[in-house]
């Protein structure tokens, strides 16, 4: 397709994104904007916009949003392709002016909580050509500068604790006095408290009292913490008291659908020293592994920090599908040094220790070229009733041509065991979330014309967490050991490049590991709009590299270990996405793959299992795995099925989600990018990374799937369509398409990214 055709495909449907009110009722009008003019610089009006009821439609790129259009296509009909356009379409949002008015109150509100009153808010409605424009012009009120803070609390034992906590406080002399500081405030002390044995004691303890009267602009603000609540008088005054905790049982089985009060429970009961263990049958966890991840302990002061991270321990264990804890105020029974107590109960619901999953990806192009990839795998969440997953998978992936001897076939199996511990290192320090150790063993045989490679690799590392969002994964052993058997000969002596004929050889690769993962929202299935980052790195052959003085060499000049050249190489992968959640059915993914590795010292090319490649189901769609790149190098004839590879990746996905019926989903997608080499190869030219002129090899394609949403599984078939070859350096139009290598068929379970 040349590239004035794109144009005008772009200026067509620009033009039609201006008809977005062909549907809009008469008397109605499209929200095209809200916009919040601020008649004072100290506040932004971004502070004020997520108080807005009412948002226009929104879009892919300023003012532009083509599905706005594309719904306006399928007019008033609701039947046939009508109903299609209106599926894939988004509504034009039909401007309520109810909601107008309901937007003036929240962003009073809103400036109140700030600190301002007596507010003016008002909204001004420009309509034109039945397009609407909503203005919310907001006029802060007056506000208050703290001139001085003081503290008066009954309680001596809370004023030492507030006061030694006083330099983190939310409220500054100098801030604006506002109902949001001394929420934040009341809050923080609250938390404070809890933490240090104060078990009943509440927010609603806080009195604020302000005198703006006297001090022209200024307040003298006092914070009060009574002994009883605002909703209470004086009369209803009683001592704040710490708190110990006395009893902690658990129900490491606990049935939600048994009620405790039952008589007829029958429970087995074993006394630890820190806790009671009440079971129903046999125990399907090690009480030492309860105790490890339970820090509440009989005797300690009540702390809600404490208890908020034995749940978030419990809970990442993966095994328990339902944790509870519940903590019970004793009566009439103090310690010996006057504390008050609290019992503590553990209810804990085990979830299905063992499962399988099964993957399934298939491909076709228009070269009659099939492929199949599956995998199925079992997993056990408990292995040795300590929390411990263990997992045995099987793989393959098969490429034939009907009619046609020529095939490949690979198959792998692969067993994992990851520990709730750090193996030969301390984890004392990690309080907060699990750290794990895993250790996996892979071993992998493939089969081509050319061919006969064979893999077993071991990964030894450690993962865990911190926080909610930042994930981390450090292998400090990874081993890979390449063998080739029945190389064809004259495959071989047909490569000319060294380059090529250096990754057809035995590889023995020992080096570590290291990737670390970032989300705004680490749900299972994100509702709101996220981002997220993720970095994989790859170092090898350095430690062996300082004992090449006691290594042999082979004809080549590469040193060796077991007669094996060993790797040498660093490789690093960063993937970037973000999927803007527009409504409930409607969805915008997109992500971002930049990959690079280089091969050094003892190594002239990556190890082949290190090389990047293009295409497939979460790839270039519009090409099978492998057979797009490197740059604008043709498919290497060399090879009986594709085998392009790269040191270099850069790839950008875009994915428009929407919902059809039933349970069926379409999709909306456009793929570029490609694979480079860093090192010039003979008969590979083309594929060489040139930082001034690598876009003229930029490979396009567009295309449309649809999936099958089970809940438990998401069945995916996409139809890539090429739209630019770069080997070919030219533009696939639609008269082309559906010929020869312009389009493929990809099958996979999950979303591509």
């Amino acid at each position: 397709m040349k590239l004035k055709y794109i144009i005008s495909i772009l200026l067509i449907t620009a033009y039609s994104s201006c008809s977005t009110v062909k549907t809009v009722p008469p008397g109605e009008s499209h929200l095209i904007e809200n916009k919040i003019i601020v008649e004072n610089k100290a506040l932004k009006s971004s502070e004020l916009a997520p108080f807005i009821r009412q948002h226009p439609n929104s879009s892919l790129i300023p003012g532009w949003n083509p599905f706005v259009s594309i719904y306006n296509w399928g007019g008033e009909r609701d039947r046939g392709i009508y109903r299609l356009f209106k599926r894939i379409g988004q509504p034009p949002v039909i401007l309520d002016t109810f909601l107008v008015k309901r937007s003036i109150t929240n962003i009073d509100n809103r400036l109140t909580s700030l600190g301002f009153y007596n507010n003016q808010v008002r909204d001004s409605i420009v309509i034109s050509n039945k397009k609407s424009r909503v203005f919310y012009i907001v006029n802060p009120g007056k506000s208050f500068i703290i001139d001085s803070i003081s503290y008066k609390i009954d309680n001596p034992v809370i004023d030492s604790i507030v006061k030694n906590h006083i330099h983190r406080s939310a409220i500054k002399k100098g801030n604006i006095l506002s109902e949001n500081s001394l929420e934040r405030e009341s809050n923080r002390i609250t938390a404070i408290l809890r933490n240090n044995g104060f078990y009943s004691f509440s927010n609603n303890f806080f009195f604020f009292e302000a005198d703006t009267i006297s001090f022209g602009g200024k307040a003298n603000l006092y914070i009060k913490i009574k002994n009883y609540t605002r909703n209470e008088s004086p009369a209803d005054a009683r001592d704040h008291n710490k708190y110990k905790i006395r009893d902690i049982t658990i129900y490491p089985d606990h049935d939600p659908s048994i009620l405790f009060s039952q008589s007829d429970v029958k429970y087995d009961t074993l006394n630890h020293p820190n806790f009671t263990l009440l079971s129903r049958g046999d125990r399907t966890i090690r009480t030492s592994v309860i105790d490890k991840m339970n820090l509440i302990k009989r005797g300690d002061l009540y702390n809600e920090r404490t208890a908020t991270i034995s749940y978030d321990r419990l809970v990442a264990l993966r095994f328990f599908s339902g944790v509870n804890l519940q903590f019970d105020q004793v009566i009439g029974e103090d310690t010996e040094d006057g504390y008050k107590q609290v019992d503590c109960q553990i209810r804990l619901t085990p979830s299905k220790s063992q499962g399988y999953k099964i993957n399934l990806e298939a491909s076709s192009n228009s070269n009659d070229l099939y492929g199949i990839s599956p995998a199925i795998s079992y997993y056990h969440k408990n292995l040795f009733k300590g929390g411990e997953w263990f997992s045995l998978g099987f793989m393959g992936n098969f490429q034939f041509k009907i009619n046609d001897p020529t095939k490949s076939t690979e198959f792998g199996i692969s067993t994992g065991l990851s520990l709730p511990t750090f193996l030969f290192v301390k984890d004392s320090r990690f309080k907060h979330y699990v750290p794990r150790t895993d250790i996996n063993i892979r071993y992998s045989y493939q089969d081509r014309p050319e061919f006969t490679r064979n893999l077993i690799s071991f990964n030894y590392g450690y993962n865990w967490r911190m926080g909610e969002r930042l994930f981390y994964t450090i292998n400090p052993l990874q081993l890979n050991i390449i063998k080739l058997y029945n190389l064809n000969p004259g495959f071989y002596e047909s490569l000319k490049d060294p380059f090529l004929k250096y990754s057809y050889r035995n590889h023995f690769d020992l080096g570590m590991g290291s990737v670390i993962y970032y989300t705004t929202d680490a749900s299972a299935i994100p509702k709101k709009s996220f981002f997220y980052i993720r970095m994989a790195n790859d170092l090898a052959g350095n430690l062996i590299s300082l004992f090449n003085s006691s290594l042999s060499r082979d004809t080549t000049g590469a040193r060796l270990i077991w007669n094996t050249p060993y790797a040498q190489y660093f490789r690093t992968d960063l993937t970037a996405g973000y999927t803007k959640v527009i409504s409930p059915s409607q969805s915008w993914a997109n992500r971002i793959n930049i990959g690079i590795g280089y091969a050094y010292g003892n190594s002239n090319v990556l190890p082949f299992e290190k090389l990047f490649y293009a295409g497939g189901a979460n790839s270039m769609r519009g090409w099978q795995a492998r057979s797009l790149g490197p740059g604008s190098s043709a498919i290497d004839s060399t090879f009986s099925i594709p085998n392009q590879t790269g040191d270099l990746k850069l790839e950008i996905n875009s994915e428009y989600r929407f919902k059809l019926f039933w349970r069926m989903e379409g999709a909306l997608f456009a793929d570029i990018g490609n694979i480079w080499t860093l090192k010039s190869e003979i008969g590979r030219e083309g594929g060489l990374f040139k930082i001034k002129d690598f876009y003229k090899s930029i490979a396009c394609n567009w295309g449309v799937g649809t999936r099958l949403n089970l809940e438990f599984v998401i069945l995916r078939l996409d139809l890539g369509m090429v739209l630019r070859e770069p080997h070919l350096k030219q533009w696939i139009g639609p008269k082309d398409w559906f010929k020869k290598n312009t389009y493929a068929i990809q099958f996979g379970v999950g979303y591509p990214f």
